[in-house]
């Protein structure tokens, strides 16, 4: 196919508002579209190479596959390579468990699977996973491991009917990626039937100017149309932020502004003119290679920090990533690509070896529960630390209704902040004599449970605990508050509300703290996390309100360790046994509910 120097500075202009947009520059908010223009120039330049070799009638499914090794698996390799010791020096067991994973599901083009199953409310925050934007590539490659087998045999039996097919294709997916966004947010994001869309419209423009679009010189149109596809690309990355991440079909400005650039920047035009430049060119050529280094030195660079990072810390890893691009594609890309130096059965030999090595490391790494023995110690047991393992056990206290024993009956109401509040409990009193019941599906305010829960849980509780995340939740509205409390009351029912809590902006820091040093150690408390503690002493009565925090803050910092330097939690938000423990003594025992159960407990008789 013809080289065309404008798509390379297509690439540029995908590429940046990308990379500024994760170092987190407002300005470049909506940066991620650069994913979606990058779809619309793999789906162009592919669909363009594929169909001038079956009209060469020298189409071959192993050599294109040996172009896509060719162009992604080295410096992939190299990438993941130089990320491995600084992950293992690095990263707390739980964000090397998760590391280990996305090797995996990235040496196998599936991270966008991994990612979108893993998509809950247990996901490691994106910040410190170094792979993340690997779900990229494996869109586009199980993309090419259909795509091709359907233009051959298209070509084959149905030529003239191709693009027609292509249409169809991109509307069902166009069609999928709307209707799924509000559904099911985190797979219309990642898969590939949602995305299908967009490398399509590359591959329909791809067929447009292949057979149906004769050659034309620069016209007004051609100067118009251009410039408002780099317009509506311009639009998106400055304008779009969080709310628009999912492909629904406010994509279609991005997608649509590279299709016009594509179709109408023909030589001459003001827009070829600028991404012709040889800056635009040269940031173009070495595009993949800027991707592929920018999150990994993002994420490990947040993994190391204590604090969030600056914006000029950024700069220098927005430097550090160009060096490192050139110098990949320059030794890396640029060789590999070269047939004479490396034939087809090297290339697929190092392509296999090299995915084994990877799979087989982050299969160990995922195992091991990220080489847990590094900060915990060989003597732990996981089931105390896991923030799912631990905090699920609680689930082993859902029922129905209460036994008719005697016992203190409490009955907890919420989410995984819920079940930390059973835990505490149970780590820090004698629960023998107390019957507990844990629901994570009993609406928030009374009165709108059905009748069997109102009579059987809240109706036959003593203690009623809400301890949901629900300073900015429509599950508990204020209104509800006030009605709560009345029902309780009325009853002689105590019930409690319980505050928030968080743990810093990063744990992983405390795996470079010698052991002997570990204890006590303090995290800064982040501002949202004050904003919600007081959130929830304006909204609550002080009798009703246990405060989490405020026990065991100092000068505006959250533990994070013990006394044995255990940690208190792994994922920032929920509690290890350990920070159950700590939690329960210094917070749940002196409070109100706390001096019920001990008086209970104490006295052998239910006083609630």
């Amino acid at each position: 196919m013809q080289y065309r120097r404008e798509v390379d500075g297509l690439r540029t202009i995908a590429v940046l508002p990308v990379i500024l947009g994760h170092a987190g520059y407002t300005l470049f908010r909506g940066g991620f579209v650069g994913v979606d223009v990058f779809f619309v120039i793999s789906g162009y330049l592919i669909t363009t190479i594929i169909m001038n070799d079956l009209d060469a009638g020298n189409f071959s499914i192993l050599k294109f596959y040996e172009r896509r090794a060719r162009r992604i698996l080295p410096a992939l390799f190299l990438v993941i390579a130089s990320t491995i010791p600084f992950a293992y020096l690095w990263m707390m067991p739980d964000e090397f468990k998760n590391y280990g994973q996305s090797l995996v599901a990235t040496s196998l083009f599936s991270n966008n699977i991994l990612l979108a199953a893993t998509a809950d409310y247990w996901s490691l925050s994106s910040s410190f996973k170094p792979f993340l934007h690997t779900w990229s590539l494996g869109v586009e490659e199980q993309y090419y491991m259909l795509f091709p087998l359907l233009l051959m045999m298209m070509w084959k039996h149905a030529r003239h009917h191709v693009v027609l097919v292509m249409a169809l294709l991109f509307a069902l997916s166009l069609a999928a990626a709307v209707w799924s966004v509000s559904r099911y947010p985190a797979a219309a994001f990642y898969i590939l039937p949602t995305r299908g869309w967009e490398l399509l419209a590359g591959a329909i423009a791809a067929h447009w100017l292949n057979y149906r679009a004769a050659p034309s010189p620069k016209s007004l149109l051609h100067e118009v149309v251009s410039l408002a596809g780099l317009a509506m690309i311009a639009f998106a990355v400055l304008v779009f932020d969080d709310s628009y991440l999912s492909p629904g079909a406010w994509i279609l400005f991005p997608v649509g502004g590279a299709v016009l650039i594509i179709l109408f920047a023909v030589e001459g035009t003001l827009v070829h003119r600028l991404l012709s430049t040889r800056i635009m060119v040269g940031i173009g050529l070495i595009s993949y290679s800027l991707y592929l280094w920018h999150q990994p030195l993002f994420a490990l660079a947040r993994v190391y920090a204590v604090d969030p990072l600056g914006p000029e810390i950024y700069a220098l890893l927005i430097a550090a990533t160009f060096v490192l691009a050139y110098l990949t594609w320059r030794f890396v890309e640029a060789p590999f690509r070269n047939r004479q130096r490396i034939d087809q059965r090297a290339i697929f030999r190092f392509s296999l070896i090299g995915s084994l090595l990877v799979i087989a490391f982050g299969a160990y790494v995922d195992r091991t529960y990220g080489l847990y023995w590094r900060i915990y110690g060989k003597d732990a047991h996981i089931a105390d630390l896991d923030k799912r393992i631990y905090n699920s056990r609680v689930f082993d206290y859902q029922k129905t209704a209460f036994s008719n024993n005697g016992h203190l009956r409490i009955f907890v109401a919420g989410n995984s902040f819920a079940r930390d509040f059973v835990n505490m409990t149970t780590e820090t009193f004698d629960t023998r004599r107390i019957d507990i019941a844990y629901s994570d599906t009993a609406d928030n305010c009374i009165e709108k449970n059905p009748a069997p829960v109102k009579s059987a849980l809240f109706g036959g509780a003593d203690i009623i605990v809400f301890a949901s995340d629900y300073y900015d939740d429509a599950r508990l509205p204020q209104h509800c508050v006030a009605e709560n409390l009345a029902w309780a009351r009325a009853r002689n029912k105590a019930i409690f509300f319980i505050g928030s809590k968080d743990f810093g902006y990063n744990l992983n820091w405390i795996i470079r703290t010698p052991p002997a040093q570990r204890a006590n150690q303090y995290n800064r408390l982040p501002d949202f996390a004050l904003a919600e503690e007081r959130h929830d002493e304006k909204l609550l009565p002080s009798e009703n309100f246990i405060s989490l925090l405020k026990p065991v803050l100092k000068d505006g910092k959250v533990p994070i360790t013990n006394a044995q330097g255990k940690m208190l939690s792994t994922d920032r938000r929920h509690l290890t046994k350990f920070g159950a423990i700590y939690f329960g003594d210094l917070a749940l025992k002196p409070s109100a509910y706390g001096k019920l159960l001990s008086d209970f407990i104490s006295k052998g008789a239910k006083q609630p």
